[in-house]
């Protein structure tokens, strides 16, 4: 028996054709979508505090308006995290969809529920679980009035749960990425969840599927000047088997490429100690894996091992940490760097002059340093165009504001061959913070039930 699931999405933001091409392309049983990055939870809450509709991310609705046809008459499943910090409205919106598209009966929604701990952050507290900072130790109490989201990473169990109560869709909040493509696997080949070789195995499938076509072609540092057909690139695939092998491959015809090198890239994408790949579903072991061609296109993955799960889930928590604002000018040449870094050294003394404190002001020359830093060099004094990029940031909003009233004026006061200031003055932002916590799983309660189209 062999279980193909289907990579839709890597992110919020993603192709919104890949999904399509999924189910078209070719026969699939899953197809998997994550839409979720720790900052994306505070961008979301923020938006279901305006509108308690919100809280989702919204393109999955008219996506899949676009394949649901096609997902109920072929019977293929999908999972995905797209209901944010409000799976409930998420899957509000898409079983109305499915009325309007006639499926009426004919669809179960899974809704997965449980990982939002905004509201029970007072009460943890309160009974010693302080939510240390992971990376400090300091405890959140003292960042407590400034927190934003907080969301525990639930594994693949409630998924579980939710196929085998006969959904069809099952919409989560921030379950794991890997524990959208495990979950299937635990399903259709009934695996212990204390089978630890074998949730691993699943969970690397995950990992390598979760940032959509980046395993198959796109980002692809050792190979990308031969990638075929790049602009028609095939999202990846995983032909999985009961004994926790599988293949990584794409649907025929589609560009990109699936290779050992390009499977590898991805493999050490996000990559702690490799040893100890943590999941609220067990203990991946990286070490283990090994990867074979199998044809073109085609690489099998096996030998993977691991070890029990942790007591604790992880709790990504977002928080207010100030306020930024980004501004640029593009100087052309002759002199271009020189004219940029003069606008720089204009700009901040005028900023000192009026007396502007901030945590941090960084510049950036683009086109020089601005990825390399000091190990680009000098640059060539030749150099066509540079742009000069200046962000600052402070915990008060009022100077960030004076600083984006004080780069339009070197258009006219500052050095000459100025350009790249048509977008007008820079926007001030809140700086939104990443506070990673670890809480025991006892604490959280996950929650399934099933919507009915």
């Amino acid at each position: 028996m062999t279980v193909r699931i289907a990579s839709g999405q890597g992110f919020w933001g993603d192709w919104l054709e890949a999904p399509v091409r999924q189910i078209e392309g070719g026969p699939v049983d899953y197809l998997m979508m994550d839409f979720l990055a720790e900052v994306t939870m505070s961008i979301l809450q923020k938006q279901r505090s305006r509108d308690p509709a919100l809280g989702y991310a919204r393109d999955v609705v008219p996506l899949l308006a676009r394949i649901l046809p096609a997902v109920v008459e072929r019977g293929i499943r999908v999972t995905t995290n797209a209901g944010g910090v409000n799976p409930d409205a998420c899957a509000a919106a898409v079983a109305e969809t499915a009325r309007d598209l006639g499926l009426r009966g004919r669809l179960k929604i899974g809704v997965v529920t449980g990982d939002d701990i905004l509201a029970r952050l007072d009460d943890l507290l309160a009974r010693g679980v302080t939510l240390a900072d992971m990376d400090t130790g300091r405890p959140l109490s003292d960042i407590r009035d400034r927190v934003l989201s907080a969301n525990a990473y639930l594994g693949s169990a409630p998924v579980v749960q939710a196929l085998a109560e006969g959904a069809q869709v099952v919409i989560t909040g921030r379950v794991t990425d890997t524990g959208l493509t495990l979950a299937p696997l635990v399903h259709a080949f009934g695996w212990s969840p204390e089978a630890w070789d074998l949730m691993a195995a699943g969970t690397i499938a995950g990992h390598i599927i979760e940032c959509g076509a980046q395993a198959s072609g796109g980002n692809y540092l050792a190979g990308w000047p031969t990638v075929p057909s790049l602009e028609d690139v095939g999202y990846p695939l995983v032909e999985a088997e009961p004994d926790g092998s599988f293949v990584v491959t794409k649907h025929p015809g589609t560009g990109g490429a699936v290779t050992v090198a390009s499977v590898t890239e991805q493999l050490v994408y996000e990559m702690g100690d490799p040893r100890q790949y943590i999941t609220p579903d067990g203990v991946a072991d990286f070490t283990t894996v090994r990867l074979a061609q199998d044809g073109r296109d085609r690489v099998r993955v096996s030998g993977i091992r691991g070890r029990p799960a942790t007591p604790y889930l992880k709790v990504s928590i977002a928080y207010a940490a100030g306020w930024k604002a980004v501004g640029t000018l593009v100087y052309a040449w002759p002199d271009a760097y020189a004219k940029a870094r003069e606008a720089d050294r204009v700009l901040r003394a005028r900023l000192e002059r009026l007396g502007l404190k901030f945590d941090e002001v960084l510049t950036e020359f683009v086109g020089v340093n601005a990825t390399h830093g000091p190990l680009a060099g000098e640059p060539s004094p030749d150099l066509p165009e540079v742009q000069l990029r200046v962000g600052v940031r402070a915990g008060d909003r009022d100077g960030v504001e004076r600083f984006t009233r004080e780069l339009a004026p070197l258009i006219l006061n500052g050095p000459p061959s100025v350009t790249g200031f048509a977008g007008g003055r820079p926007k001030v932002e809140q700086v939104v913070a990443y506070w990673p916590a670890l809480v025991p799983k006892a604490e959280i309660r996950p929650a399934v039930r099933i919507v009915a189209a």
